[in-house]
C-alpha cells in the first residue's frame, strides 16, 4: 500500500495532498486554515489535516513530493538577470537573499517544516521533485476518466516552462512540446490584468468577468486587437507565441509593465484599483480575452496534430479561463474536455504525488470510465455537529437543529424563494477555487436584484462581477446550451435563446452600469452580458445534500438552478470551519445560515459588535 504526500508551495496557492494506492484521499489548501488567501507559506496545516484524515504518519509515507525544481528555476532566475543585464538590479538585489537563505536549500526547508508537524526518520524519507508542468499535466491526466488523451498545460511559468504539450497513455506521460520564458500566455494575460487595475494572481478572473463588457464589434476593440498583435505578441499557427519584452517589466523588474510606452500605445494610463471603469477599459479587457481565446485554440489545434487524441486534459491558471474552455468545447476539435478543478498551483500538489506514483513507482492506473477521480473536489476537512454547536456556543449563537434532511432543504428552498441569501455549508470542504456547494452562498437566479445584492452587500466587491448558476445535471439543457457536464465551474455555456429577454437597440452604446442592470433573460443575476453563464452542474452522485436543496427549489419554484458563490468576502478565502462560516454570516448582510442539520436566522443573533472593524482586515484581491 503505497503513501505518497505532495506539496505545493513559496510561490502562491500552498498546498498539500495525500494519495494512498492511487486514490486522492485528501487535499486542501493551506489558506483555507490560516485564513491568508493565496499564502505561499509552508502547507503546515494543510499536510497535517492530510495525515490526519488519511491515518498516516510521516515516516509511513513512500514518498514526499514537491511540485516543481527549484535549482532549475534558480538557474532560470540567473541566465534571465544576466541576459537583460544592466537592467533589473533592483529586483536582482530583491530576490537573491530569498533564493540564497531559503529556495536554493528547498530540501532543508521541507524538512523543517515536516519536522514542526511531527517527529520523523529524515534519513528514511524519500523526497521527490518532478518538474512543474508534468506535475500540471499528471493532475489533470491521472484524475481523468480518458486511457489515453493529449494534454495542454498553460500557466505563468514553472522553471522554464510557461505552456506545455503532453501524451498521457495508461500510466505514463510523455512530453511533445514546450514554451519558454520570458514568452508566456499567462504573464501576458497577467499583464493586462495589471494595466486595468487588478492585482495579479487573482484579478484575472475579474479581467475575464470584465471582457463581455467590452463590445468585441467595435471599432475601438478591434484596433486594440490589432496593436496587441503588432506590438505586443507575435501569434504562431502552431500555439507559440513570441512577446516583444521591450513593453513587459516581468523578466527582471519590479512591474509587470513599462506603463509609458502601454499609455502610449493604448491611449490611457494604467488605471488604479477601484477607479470608475469606463468603456475603453472594458473594450482592452474584451480585445486580450479575445487574443487569448485565439492562442489557445492554436495550441489545442496543435495538441490535436501532433496526436490525434480523442481526449483533451487542460491544467495551469490559464486552463481557470472558462470563457476560453467553453469555445474549445463549442469547436468540437476533441470528443471530450477535462479540465483539473485546482488547476492553478494548488493542483501541482495533487499531479506531483500522482506522477511519483504513476511513473516514479511505475504503480498501474485505473481509469473511472464514468467519472473522474477527483470526486467532486470534495477532499477538504468536514465537520461534525459537536464541533459546529461548539462554534456556535462560542458566539452565543441562536440556532435550531432540523433532525429531517427534507425538511431543512425545504425550508432553506422557501428562505431563497422570498429572496434571501443563504450560507450553506455541509461536509468535505471544496479543493481549489471554485465553491461546488459544501462552501456557498446561494441565491434565487430568477432575482433581477440577486446579483447586486451578492456583489454589494454580501461580498463587498466589484458590482460587475457575475456570478454562477449551479443547475441540476437533468434540467441543465432547460436553461443552458450545453453540450457536456461541467461540474467544476470550468465551461461557460449560453442561455437558451427562448429564456433570452430582447435587448435595447442602443445596448450596446450605454455605459457599464446601464447593461449591468438591464435584465437579460429569466435568469437574470446568472446571465452575463453576453447572455453566457459559467455552468455548474450538480450531480446527485457526487453532492447528494446540494442537488437535494435544489430539487427542493425546483420543486417548488419550477427552476432547477441556483445562484451559486464561494463563501467568503472579497479578499478572505473561502470558509473552512463553522467558526468561519458564522464569522462570515455575522459580518456580512447574509439572511440565513445552515451548518450540516443547524439552521440560523440573521436577526435571531445577538449583536457583532466587530463587524465594521473586520471588513478592514482582508486585503483587496
Amino acid at each position: 500500500m503505497r503513501k505518497i504526500l505532495g506539496i505545493s508551495a513559496y510561490y502562491h496557492d500552498s498546498a498539500a495532498a495525500i494519495l494512498i494506492d492511487g486514490s486522492i484521499v485528501a487535499a486542501a489548501q493551506e489558506e483555507r486554515f490560516t485564513r491568508k488567501k493565496f499564502t505561499s507559506e509552508f502547507p503546515a496545516h494543510a499536510i497535517r489535516f492530510c495525515l490526519e484524515y488519511s491515518g498516516c504518519s510521516i515516516d509511513e509515507l513512500d514518498a514526499v513530493v514537491f511540485y516543481d525544481k527549484p535549482l532549475l528555476k534558480f538557474e532560470r532566475l540567473l541566465e534571465t538577470y544576466y541576459a537583460f543585464a544592466p537592467r533589473g538590479l533592483a529586483s536582482f538585489l530583491k530576490a537573491m537573499p530569498v533564493w540564497t537563505k531559503e529556495k536554493m536549500f528547498l530540501k532543508k526547508s521541507l524538512h523543517e517544516g515536516l519536522s514542526q508537524i511531527q517527529n520523523y526518520d529524515r534519513k528514511k524519507l524519500l523526497l521527490l521533485f518532478p518538474e512543474h508542468h508534468i506535475s500540471h499535466a499528471a493532475s489533470a491526466f491521472y484524475p481523468s476518466p480518458f486511457q489515453e488523451a493529449v494534454i495542454l498545460t498553460i500557466d505563468g511559468v514553472g522553471e522554464w516552462a510557461t505552456a506545455s504539450i503532453c501524451h498521457g497513455r495508461d500510466n505514463r506521460i510523455t512530453m511533445l512540446r514546450e514554451m519558454r520564458f520570458p514568452h508566456s500566455v499567462g504573464l501576458l494575460y497577467s499583464a493586462f490584468t495589471y494595466y486595468l487595475g487588478f492585482r495579479v494572481n487573482s484579478g484575472e478572473y475579474k479581467l475575464m468577468g470584465l471582457a463581455p463588457y467590452g463590445n468585441p464589434d467595435s471599432g475601438q476593440t478591434q484596433e486594440f486587437i490589432r496593436l496587441i498583435k503588432e506590438n505586443l505578441v507575435s501569434v504562431k499557427e502552431d500555439g507559440s507565441i513570441w512577446l516583444n519584452q521591450s513593453y513587459f517589466n516581468y523578466a527582471t523588474g519590479l512591474r509587470m509593465v513599462h506603463e509609458k510606452k502601454w499609455e502610449k500605445l493604448f491611449g490611457f494610463p494604467a488605471i488604479r484599483p477601484d477607479v470608475n471603469i469606463e468603456q475603453k477599459h472594458c473594450n482592452l479587457a474584451c480585445a486580450i480575452q479575445s487574443v487569448t481565446e485565439e492562442i489557445i485554440m492554436n495550441m489545442a489545434r496543435e495538441a490535436k496534430r501532433l496526436t490525434g487524441a480523442d481526449h483533451l486534459c487542460m491544467a495551469g491558471g490559464v486552463a481557470l479561463n472558462c470563457v476560453a474552455n467553453g469555445k474549445l468545447m463549442r469547436e468540437d476539435l476533441f470528443s471530450d474536455i477535462y479540465v483539473q478543478p485546482a488547476a492553478g498551483d494548488a493542483g501541482g500538489a495533487v499531479g506531483a504525488a500522482q506522477i511519483a506514483y504513476h511513473m516514479y513507482f511505475d504503480e498501474k492506473r485505473i481509469v473511472r470510465y464514468n467519472t473522474d477521480a477527483m470526486q467532486g473536489a470534495f477532499l477538504g476537512p468536514d465537520y461534525s455537529d459537536k464541533e459546529a454547536v461548539l462554534a456556535f456556543r462560542k458566539h452565543k449563537a441562536v440556532y435550531k437543529k432540523i433532525e429531517d434532511f427534507d425538511a431543512l432543504c425545504s425550508e432553506t428552498a422557501d428562505c431563497i424563494n422570498e429572496g434571501n441569501v443563504v450560507g450553506w455549508f455541509q461536509g468535505r470542504m471544496e479543493y481549489g477555487p471554485r465553491a461546488l456547494g459544501n462552501r456557498s452562498i446561494l441565491g434565487d437566479a430568477r432575482n433581477p436584484e440577486m446579483q447586486k445584492k451578492l456583489n454589494i452587500k454580501i461580498k463587498y466587491r466589484e458590482g460587475f462581477r457575475p456570478f454562477a448558476p449551479a443547475v441540476l445535471i437533468e434540467y441543465s439543457k432547460e436553461f443552458f446550451d450545453l453540450q457536456c457536464a461541467s461540474p467544476y465551474m470550468l465551461f461557460i455555456a449560453y442561455v437558451n435563446p427562448e429564456r433570452r429577454k430582447k435587448l435595447p437597440e442602443n445596448y450596446h452604446d450605454q455605459d457599464l452600469w446601464s447593461k449591468l442592470y438591464h435584465q437579460r433573460s429569466d435568469i437574470p443575476s446568472v446571465t452575463h452580458l453576453d447572455f453566457s453563464a459559467r455552468i455548474q452542474t450538480v450531480h446527485r452522485e457526487t453532492n447528494p445534500k446540494f442537488w437535494q436543496l435544489i430539487e427542493a427549489f425546483r420543486k417548488k419554484t419550477g427552476y432547477g438552478v441556483l445562484v451559486n458563490t464561494s463563501f467568503n468576502v472579497r479578499g478572505e478565502p473561502v470558509v473552512c470551519s463553522p467558526e468561519d462560516a458564522y464569522a462570515c454570516f455575522m459580518r456580512t448582510e447574509m439572511d440565513y445560515l445552515v451548518v450540516n442539520d443547524f439552521f440560523l436566522k440573521k436577526t435571531d443573533q445577538p449583536d457583532w459588535e466587530n463587524r465594521e472593524k473586520w471588513k478592514k482586515e482582508f486585503e483587496k484581491d
